[in-house]
């Protein structure tokens, strides 16, 4: 927690304040003790099932109680899959809600009976948990979205586009903490709307980050959406490291790729090579790696924490 005050900060001596608006997913399973049985069989906003909107509507006003405000609950693809997301706020208030909100669903569930997994990929073959995050930055002066320019083709100012190279500069580097554990790696792989490809794109779901459209009339909703964290991070860290890169990339003036807007997933290496389109890590084992040789990362993190991370992961 203390790691993300220092990064907000540094982001606030720049003339900014940093939102992040994640959407987290995770499965509802039977609490069997000899094989993992979702609650329901339902897919993406399909109705749920008596038992199970009779939990999210629980979750909801508990969270409620609390004074976080829930935007939306919905049915993900997954059997037995829920997302529940909360309205965008300053980076570290969303943090100690994420870790609420948490405890709130698997505190409910065990009163049902039910057990809640935010496993990135409790079930092979079967869609992943992410943890989308939405983000933007606002100017502390003049109180307006400074991710908005209203004369750009995406209506994306210049220190947007700027942030998001940083943050696909450096995402190797944050990846041992955005999917900090083995089973991440397993949600990770082609067919299952999971980013394995470093691009941007505007409606491209196969992309690493996204840019909504949702802002067209609303300047203050402008931001991007990073796809690759899951719910098992440390949000603080999380927020910390992306945090880091998009100033680095408004910092150095990093350029931009043009966007991807193709599946992905239909090219083959030879195309990707042509585009300059590398991979996430594919392991844990490889995330870890990439986080050993980032200097940036040492910064974010502080060197103690940074030595002590790699060396538990």
């Amino acid at each position: 927690r203390f790691i993300l005050e220092k990064a907000l900060k540094r982001t606030h001596d720049m003339g900014f304040e940093y939102n992040a608006g994640p959407e987290l997913e995770f499965y509802l399973f039977r609490n069997n003790t000899d094989k993992i049985t979702p609650i329901d069989s339902n897919g993406y906003f399909d109705l749920a099932t008596d038992e199970a909107h009779n939990i999210t509507r629980e979750i909801t006003a508990a969270l409620e109680t609390l004074g976080i405000e829930v935007e939306a609950s919905h049915h993900e693809v997954g059997p037995g899959q829920y997302e529940v997301d909360f309205k965008y706020g300053d980076a570290l208030i969303t943090a100690d809600r994420l870790l609420t909100l948490r405890v709130a669903v698997k505190s409910i569930t065990q009163r049902r009976g039910l057990k809640a997994s935010f496993m990135p990929k409790p079930l092979m073959g079967i869609a992943g948990s992410g943890m989308h995050v939405h983000q933007s930055l606002f100017d502390i002066k003049t109180k307006k979205n400074a991710f908005y320019d209203p004369n750009d083709r995406y209506r994306l100012s210049k220190a947007a586009y700027n942030f998001i190279a940083g943050q696909l500069n450096h995402v190797k580097g944050m990846m041992a903490v955005l999917c900090p554990t083995v089973n991440s790696y397993k949600r990770l792989v082609t067919g299952f709307e999971a980013p394995v490809y470093i691009s941007w794109a505007r409606i491209n779901r196969s992309a690493l980050m996204r840019v909504p459209q949702w802002f067209e009339e609303k300047p203050n909703s402008a931001r991007i959406e990073l796809r690759c964290p899951d719910p098992a991070c440390n949000p603080y860290l999380a927020f910390a490291v992306m945090l880091a890169a998009g100033l680095d990339g408004i910092e150095n003036n990093i350029s931009l790729l043009e966007p991807v807007e193709e599946d992905l997933y239909k090219f083959d290496e030879p195309k990707l090579a042509a585009m300059n389109i590398e991979t996430l890590p594919s392991s844990l084992y490889e995330a870890i790696n990439e986080l050993k040789g980032n200097e940036l990362m040492r910064n974010a993190l502080g060197d103690h924490l940074y030595r002590r991370y790699i060396n538990i992961k």
